[in-house]
């Protein structure tokens, strides 16, 4: 499991009103600003942003490089998948694999992908086994 991921992104605030809306199906919400100066030399200025009291997707402004990052986010239904599709086409997104099964993966991945406003892979995945249902 992971603990984190900094994601550089070109413009900030833009990347933040689409992960506002992207995110809140997943009860993902924008919780903490980190200011690099606090931290050592050299550390950016962060837009955390988490659920159940963890801060694990980090924004950052930069230069953007969509090929070097997929992000997978736990949906705990397939219609939280469906929301995230939803919510993040409406605020911009590009479609990049509408909700359904992934067959290639297991019949019980179900997922929805789509592309984010720098063009990076999010994906928002019900894995079934995984909730106990």
């Amino acid at each position: 499991m992971l603990d984190h991921i900094f994601l550089t992104v070109s413009d900030l605030d833009r990347s933040m009103d689409f992960y506002e809306a992207a995110l809140r199906p997943l009860g993902i919400a924008h919780v903490l600003d980190y200011d690099g100066k606090d931290g050592p030399e050299g550390h950016p200025d962060l837009k955390g942003f988490g659920r159940d009291g963890r801060v694990f997707f980090w924004l950052r402004q930069g230069d953007a490089d969509a090929r070097s990052v997929h992000v997978g986010f736990v949906a705990s239904s397939q219609d939280e998948v469906n929301a995230f599709h939803e919510a993040a086409m409406r605020s911009g997104a590009t479609d990049n694999g509408e909700p359904g099964a992934r067959l290639h993966y297991d019949p019980r991945y179900y997922a929805a992908s789509v592309l984010d406003p720098d063009g990076y892979s999010l994906e928002a995945v019900y894995k079934s086994w995984q909730h106990g249902h």
